[in-house]
């Protein structure tokens, strides 16, 4: 028995995308069609399911885009809340309810969870120095404050991060700091703030967590979350100053905003209220701890990456100091989906926009399900590409699952007018027993959260349905023998049946068309449910299962992409070029010691997108260097090369390692780093000028 068959119900979560744009292939692929599919495995196994999700709407980027679109925050989210949710119910995603967290029974609900932590004392009070912007008269969030990064020099670094060399910073970090408001140089202002103390729950993340979920997680979610409690937790604060958002419910706390980590995983809790109080529910049984432990309901959130340390260690943090609510049993979450060799990126326009195919390829959900889910990021980063999406809808779509059931349908039209014998059980034994086995591989890889070897399973069935239907070849047998040939086309047609069963959590659209074909009467057929054909039973017409993608249809969107990178080239290229710096001496440039060295080791910089840790032989000692390229490089792949370095820079501490120089980079028009390195091997040390 699997583990989860020992829950009575199930609240299973998808990530909140957030309310400032549209929905792209990354996101299916990291928590929505993950978690689609693993919703309605347990559905088809009369298991007592919520699914939950929703927009994510507050937060700084919210107000900086309104800033910039001249229009209120209200706008943007309610813009982006319709297109979201339109493209999630076009596309076939099965959630309970869609919510939004700009909702009054959210805003109520996380001012709760904020008092209850706030009168156990769990949080700490803090007053520190934050940039004010005195024209506007406010306190600046991270994200308002931008300036020179003390790391690499680049221009318009953010408060919290450098874009451009990926080290993390402190607004008081940055060179020449100025408001996005304004544009004035901020001041400094001391304010105050309510921090969770995340250190203090350490013992029991490292208890919960490390010894409890050990070998039962992924090993990609739980190798982050060690990190992060071996690196040693921090108190983070919990509320902001910011114009948009949920009111701290303190009369000390009057224009400060709940942080939308505090606010945004509550939101699955008050969608669950809002769908409850419709559906005739009680909420708290599937949030809440029961008098009976057995009767707590088992919650699993679907994510992708960047959001791993939020749903493993922040919220159940949360949860826990609150203590009336179920912790996570699982949180499968995916890595990072790629686009033609390249990181998929809102900024440049790199992407696949959901919306867009959904309009483009109008009837085409189940192809794109397929291809993501032959894909999914489940442990390391993937690929999508056209040409592998063409040749998987080509060849194993079309050429197997839709050739069978094709195949199969017009032999029964041609030979018996589509009219069935009557059948309940295969004529082959044997048949029953390989179906029974793709039944278990199925239920046991989704429930691992394995779901690219589940589809592989469902595949198989096809591939079984082919293999028979070449071995009898009864359109050989049909003069001769033409009962024969009939048993084997009505075992034909039970393999067909199970065929669309198993596919209902992949392939929705396909498995009710393959219902259709069959003339079963019904959308929808449980695991459980007994598969017959009365006698005299008549077959629907044979229609394509899936259509082959054409050459001109792939060279479409390859020259879509490619005019997108264009567009993004000339709009970089019309943009002033920044003016050249003013003039050094020649003592000056002389003042800089640059080397050739070799990288000997490298690693990433734990709790970081973007830095790598560098060993380099200079020629004149072994040094450490923090270099932002993680997201170019891998960090194997760059061992053994040469770079120029910059030695006489003063050290710097990033991220508590001591960084001792720089490597020089080139960097192009959208942002792609290289190195500058000599043309053939030289010898360590050997000077640059």
């Amino acid at each position: 028995m699997s583990e989860l068959d020992s829950f009575k119900r199930y609240t299973i979560t998808s990530a909140l995308p957030y309310a400032n744009g549209p929905l792209h292939i990354g996101h299916l692929a990291g928590a929505y069609i993950p978690a689609d599919i693993f919703v309605r495995h347990l559905r088809l196994k009369k298991k007592d399911v919520v699914y939950i999700c929703g927009s994510d709407e507050h937060g700084a980027a919210i107000t900086i885009r309104a800033k910039k679109e001249g229009i209120t925050p209200q706008e943007i989210i309610d813009k982006y809340h319709t297109q979201i949710k339109e493209s999630f119910a076009e596309f076939g995603i099965s959630f309970d309810i869609y919510h939004r967290t700009s909702s009054p029974v959210h805003h109520d609900l996380s001012q709760e969870f904020f008092l209850n932590l706030y009168e156990k004392g769990e949080f700490l009070e803090k007053e520190s120095e934050q940039y004010y912007d005195a024209e506007y008269d406010q306190f600046l969030a991270d994200r308002y404050i931008t300036g020179t990064c003390p790391n690499c020099g680049s221009e318009g670094a953010y408060g919290d991060q450098c874009e451009k060399c990926g080290t993390s910073l402190n607004p008081t970090d940055l060179i020449n700091p100025k408001s996005t408001l304004s544009g004035n140089a901020p001041v400094l202002r001391t304010t105050k703030h309510w921090y969770l103390p995340l250190d203090k729950y350490q013992p029991w993340l490292e208890e919960w967590l490390l010894e409890g979920k050990k070998n039962k997680w992924k090993t990609n979610v739980y190798g982050q979350c060690s990190s992060w409690l071996k690196a040693g937790l921090q108190p983070r604060s919990m509320t902001r100053d910011l114009d948009w958002g949920i009111d701290v419910p303190l009369e000390e706390a009057k224009g400060k905003k709940l942080y939308v980590w505090l606010d945004a995983p509550i939101g699955y809790i008050s969608a669950t209220k809002a769908w409850a109080e419709n559906a005739g529910k009680d909420w708290q049984k599937y949030w809440k701890k029961q008098e009976n432990e057995e009767d707590n309901a088992c919650l699993i959130h679907f994510i992708g990456k960047d959001n791993i340390v939020f749903h493993c260690i922040t919220f159940p943090s949360i949860l826990h100091a609150h203590g009336e609510y179920v912790l996570p049993q699982n949180v499968p979450a995916n890595e990072f989906l790629n686009l033609e060799g390249d990181k998929l990126s809102t900024s440049r326009n790199h992407a696949v926009w959901l919306h867009e195919y959904l309009n483009e390829f109008p009837g085409k959900q189940d192809e794109l399900r397929y291809v993501l889910t032959s894909i999914l990021p489940e442990t390391s980063d993937s690929e999508f590409t056209w040409k592998d999406y063409q040749a998987r809808i080509n060849n194993e779509l079309v050429a197997i699952a839709g050739n069978f059931v094709n195949r199969v349908m017009i032999l029964m039209h041609k030979y018996y007018e589509g009219k069935v014998s009557g059948i309940s059980n295969f004529n082959n034994p044997e048949l029953h027993d390989l179906i029974g086995k793709q039944y278990n591989e199925i239920e046991e890889h989704i429930e691992t959260y394995k779901f690219r070897q589940a589809l592989a399973s469902l595949m198989e069935v096809a591939r079984l349905g082919n293999r028979y239907l070449t071995e009898k070849e009864p359109w050989k047998t049909f003069k001769t023998d033409p009962e024969a040939t009939r048993v084997v086309l009505e075992d034909c047609l039970l393999i067909i049946a199970h065929l669309g069963v198993l596919a209902q959590p992949f392939l929705p659209s396909a498995s009710g068309k393959i219902f259709s074909m069959l003339g079963l009467g019904k959308d929808v057929f449980s695991y459980d449910e007994e598969i017959r054909f009365e006698a005299g039973h008549q077959l629907g017409k044979p229609e394509l299962l899936f259509e082959k993608v054409e050459d001109d249809v792939i060279e479409a969107q390859l020259k879509k992409l490619a005019d997108k990178a264009q567009a993004v080239v000339a709009a970089a290229e019309s943009v002033a070029v920044t003016p050249a710096k003013e003039n050094v001496s020649y003592e000056q440039f002389s003042a800089m010691d640059i080397r050739v060295g070799t990288i000997l080791t490298a690693e990433k910089v734990a709790k970081t997108k973007k830095l790598l840790k560098l060993t380099i032989d200079t020629g004149i000692d072994t040094r450490t260097v923090v270099s932002g390229i993680a997201e170019y490089f891998q960090p194997e792949m760059i061992v053994g090369k040469q770079v120029s370095i910059l030695v006489n820079l003063e050290p710097r501490e990033i991220k508590g390692i001591m960084s001792q120089g720089m490597i020089l980079m080139s960097e192009n028009s959208d942002g792609k780093l290289n190195f500058v390195a000599p043309s053939e091997s030289t010898a360590n040390g050997s000077t640059i000028r």
